[in-house]
Order: structure tokens, then C-alpha cells, then sequence
């Protein structure tokens, strides 16, 4: 990766490149066993990404300027699972042009063009058969948003976006943002907008293929929709001559279409289709931070989730539950120390899972149990600074939980009941890690 910057009087640019090579290998190992077929998982990607920013500053008096946005990248992604190969290749250029002015120092405005183009190449080998996913989507837009600042007291964020897809039609996306600090410890916001996404069912499911479960993708998948709506209030108070902040937190994402990922109709296959019913998730989450005593801070969060779609069976019956794999709450406990001379700092974090639900098992064959536990993982680091570099070492799972028998059947993966998609903890141990750091000064 390298980036470039280069100002000259009122113009401005950026320009940057990546590229990623990684090769994934997994499957059946044993070092007391020499399997003549073993199961093997392959996985061979290559990525490469070039961008562009220009800008101009026609009046920096009234904040007015003009830039363009200009991005590219080839992805290609080869894999195998065991015999069943699935590659995708694709193609995407992003361009955006831009153009921001100031009326006032509470009025600004930001209007836009945009053209986005995703070319996609992708088949997957299945039952014998080879079946191609191949689609080109264009979608060109236009969006405006204005903002409106009272002083840093009350800002009020209003945009809109219209886009036209090859694919799906004509849409609109609307949102609107409000933040309002009445007093300086009392900060309040409030969002809500709508989203649009076009579905990618196999490159974001890949991993459902390192299974015997069948994949069963309905025809006309519509474009995923949903409102999004949120609240944040946050209190900063003074206590015992320090500052304690306290964060309240709700989100709700209530999806008008959206394509559902069925794994509980049935056990030995994978079903995608478009939502016929209710599909939401809403999130609560508190957090507090306080520093007791110099150099030394604690944060504690918590976040309860309730997700639920509805599925339909094969025979049409709908039923409400809730997203498998997924846990109904995280919490979060880190205690952070660093000595009056920052030369040592220790690094302490606790990770709370809650249970949650499996997908529904086989009734005649249940090979797992249709919940699971809450568990934790604590991670560590100890760090030593000297003046232009530091050394650290650390434990990640430091006391090596780890989830029991994660790969249904592992000793028959080519059997109807193998499925290594049933994973909702670690499946590594304790792993520890040294580290040095070395900072470069700028001139």
C-alpha cells in the first residue's frame, strides 16, 4: 500500500494504491493419521484498489469547493471447498463529483454527483452441476444535504439521495441527523434514514460451503430496504475533581425487504429467499468510563440484542424467532494503568458473551443442542516505551476458552451431517505474542 498527498496554493490531491495476495489453507489434519483423500478448504484471493481525490477551493472565506472522488479495484477470489469450487471475480469503479459552499456560518450546503458500476463473474459447482451468478449492476445518482449549526449548540444534518439501478429501478434514500448539547455535560442526538443494498448471497455466505447442507437460492432476490432509526444521549459529570461519562445507546433497523438466510427449515440445506413478513434488530448499549486515579482509566459497556426475522418453511408456515448464532448480549470490562512516567503501560479487557440460539437440529438425528452458553475471554498486554520505539508482549484468550466440538460430524465431512458453519466462540486457544513498535518522525 502507498499513498501520496500534494497541495499547491488552492488545489488539493491524494492518491492512493493496494494490493493483497493471501492464500487460505485448511481442512483435515493429523499429525498421528496420513488421510489418502483428505477434506481440504482452499482459498486464493487477490485484490488490487487505486484512488484519487481532487479538490479545489474556490473561496475559503465561505468555505466553497469542488472535488472529485475517482476509485477502482479487481478483486478475484479462487477457492475450493473440499470438491465443490466456487470463484468470483469483480469488477468496481466509483466516481463522485462533489461541490460544498458555506452561506452562513450556520447554513452550509453539499451536493453531489455519483456513478457506482459492480461487475460480477461468479459460478459455483454444486451437485455435479455448474451454475453461473454473473450480473452487471450501474447505478448514477445525485444527492444533496444541507446543514444548519447553532453555535455548536444544536446542528441539524438533512440529505436525500436519489439513484437509478440497472437492476432494481429507481430509488430514494432520505435521512436526517440531529445533535443538541443544552448544557456542556449533556449531549444529545438523535438519526433516522433509509438504506438500500443489493444482496451478494454467495461471496457473503461463502463460508455455509464448508457443509453438506444444500444451497437453495430462490429466483429475483429484491434489494434489500430498511429504516434505520437511533437516539445517543451522553453525560459528562464531574466527580471528585474527575469526569465521568456515561453513554445511553439505541438503534432499531426495521428491514422492509431483505433476503433471509435460512438454516432451521432444514438441517441438511441452506435457504435464501426474499422476506415475506417482519425482520428487525434493536440494540440497547451503556457504557461508563472513568479515570480513578492517575493514569489509570475504567470502561465498562454492556449491549443486549434482539434480532428476528420471519421464516417460512417449505409448506408456507411463517414463524418469529430469533437470528441463530448470534448472542442476546456482549459486555465489556477494561481497566487501562500507565505509570506517572508513561514508561510502562498494562492493558487489561474482559469479554462478556451471552448465549443464544443454534439453528434448529435435525429432530430425528440431533447431532447439537438447539442453545448455547454465555462464555468469556480476557485478553492482556503489557507494553514498554522507550524514546522512539516500544516492545510489548500479550495473551489473547488468556485463559483458553474455547467452544467444544465446533464442526458437527468432523470425522465424516464428506457424510450428510458434516457442517463446519455451526461456530458461535473461539475455536483457537491461548495465544500469546511479543511485538516492537518503532515511530518515525516527520520533518
Amino acid at each position: 500500500m502507498n499513498r501520496w498527498a500534494h497541495r499547491v496554493d488552492n488545489y488539493v490531491a491524494q492518491y492512493g494504491v493496494r494490493y493483497l495476495h493471501e492464500d487460505r489453507i485448511g481442512g483435515q489434519a493429523d499429525k498421528h493419521h496420513d488421510f489418502a483423500d483428505p477434506y481440504k478448504v482452499e482459498l486464493h484471493t487477490n485484490r488490487a484498489e487505486f484512488y484519487t481525490k481532487q479538490a479545489y477551493i474556490l473561496d475559503n472565506e465561505k468555505v466553497e469547493s469542488v472535488a472529485l472522488i475517482f476509485s477502482g479495484s479487481y478483486h478475484e477470489q479462487k477457492s475450493m471447498y473440499d470438491r465443490t469450487p466456487y470463484n468470483v471475480y469483480q469488477n468496481n469503479i466509483y466516481a463522485s463529483l462533489l461541490y460544498e459552499k458555506e452561506f452562513a456560518p450556520a447554513h452550509s450546503l453539499s451536493t453531489g454527483l455519483s456513478l457506482n458500476y459492480d461487475g460480477f463473474d461468479e459460478n459455483l459447482a454444486q451437485g455435479g452441476m455448474r451454475t453461473t451468478y454473473d450480473r452487471t449492476e450501474v447505478v448514477p445518482g445525485t444527492y444533496a444535504q444541507y446543514t444548519y449549526n447553532l453555535n455548536d449548540k444544536l446542528i441539524v444534518l438533512a440529505g436525500v439521495r436519489a439513484d437509478y439501478s440497472s437492476l432494481y429501478d429507481f430509488f430514494v434514500t432520505p435521512r436526517l441527523h440531529l445533535k443538541y448539547n443544552p448544557v456542556e455535560w449533556l449531549h444529545l442526538r438523535g438519526s433516522v434514514g433509509k438504506g438500500f443494498r443489493t444482496p451478494n448471497v454467495l461471496a457473503e455466505n461463502n463460508f455455509l460451503l464448508a457443509s453438506s447442507r444444500r444451497l437453495e437460492i430462490a429466483d429475483h432476490l429484491k434489494q434489500e430496504e430498511a429504516w434505520n432509526t437511533g437516539l445517543n444521549i451522553s453525560f459528562y459529570i464531574p466527580l471528585f475533581d474527575k469526569e465521568l461519562a456515561l453513554t445511553g445507546e439505541w438503534y432499531y433497523t426495521n428491514f422492509l425487504s431483505q433476503v433471509v438466510v435460512d438454516m432451521d427449515t432444514d438441517p441438511h440445506a441452506v435457504r435464501f429467499y426474499n422476506l415475506d413478513g417482519k425482520s428487525y434488530s434493536s440494540n440497547y448499549q451503556v457504557e461508563a468510563s472513568y479515570p480513578f486515579f492517575r493514569g489509570f482509566t475504567l470502561t465498562a459497556a454492556y449491549r443486549y440484542t434482539d434480532a428476528k426475522t420471519d421464516y417460512k418453511d417449505y409448506e408456507g408456515t411463517i414463524t418469529r424467532i430469533k437470528k441463530p448464532l448470534t448472542s442476546d448480549y456482549k459486555g465489556l470490562l477494561t481497566a487501562s494503568y500507565q505509570t506517572p512516567l508513561k514508561k510502562w503501560q498494562f492493558d487489561l479487557t474482559g469479554q462478556f458473551n451471552g448465549g443464544g440460539r443454534m439453528p434448529a437440529p435435525d429432530k430425528e438425528n440431533p447431532l447439537w443442542d438447539t442453545k448455547f452458553n454465555s462464555y468469556t475471554v480476557v485478553n492482556a498486554q503489557v507494553t514498554k516505551y522507550f524514546r522512539t520505539w516500544s516492545v510489548y508482549i500479550g495473551s489473547e484468550n488468556l485463559f483458553d476458552y474455547t467452544q467444544k466440538n465446533p464442526i458437527i460430524d468432523a470425522a465424516n465431512p464428506r457424510g450428510d451431517n458434516f457442517d463446519g458453519s455451526m461456530v458461535w466462540g473461539p475455536v483457537h486457544g491461548r495465544k500469546l505474542y511479543p511485538g516492537l513498535r518503532f515511530n518515525i518522525g516527520r520533518d
